[in-house]
């Protein structure tokens, strides 16, 4: 999946509990970007990468993940490896 604010490789599953043109990813997973550059595809899923940083509200401070327009293709190529448990990088 992937919009002007990153992208993310993530297994799917097509099913019609979901309106059509939803997409629905869990989160709880670690960032992992393929390199240091900003947009670089996250190798473990992270919905983080997609959604925009601002707060929900000033109580809750989360993400305001319902402002999250996506698109997704499918992968081709070699899958890369998972970066996200390999150590920090450092992004700038």
């Amino acid at each position: 999946m992937f919009n002007d604010r990153g992208q993310l490789l993530a297994g799917a599953v097509v099913t019609d509990s979901y309106a059509a043109g939803v997409v629905r990813i869990e989160e709880g997973a670690w960032y992992g970007p393929l390199n240091e550059k900003i947009g670089a595809l996250d190798t473990y899923g992270d919905p983080n990468t997609l959604t925009q940083d601002i707060p929900s509200s000033e109580l809750a401070q989360a993400t305001s993940a319902n402002t999250c327009l996506v698109d997704f293709e499918k992968f081709t190529g070699k899958v890369p490896p998972v970066t996200a448990f390999g150590g920090p990088i450092e992004v700038v």
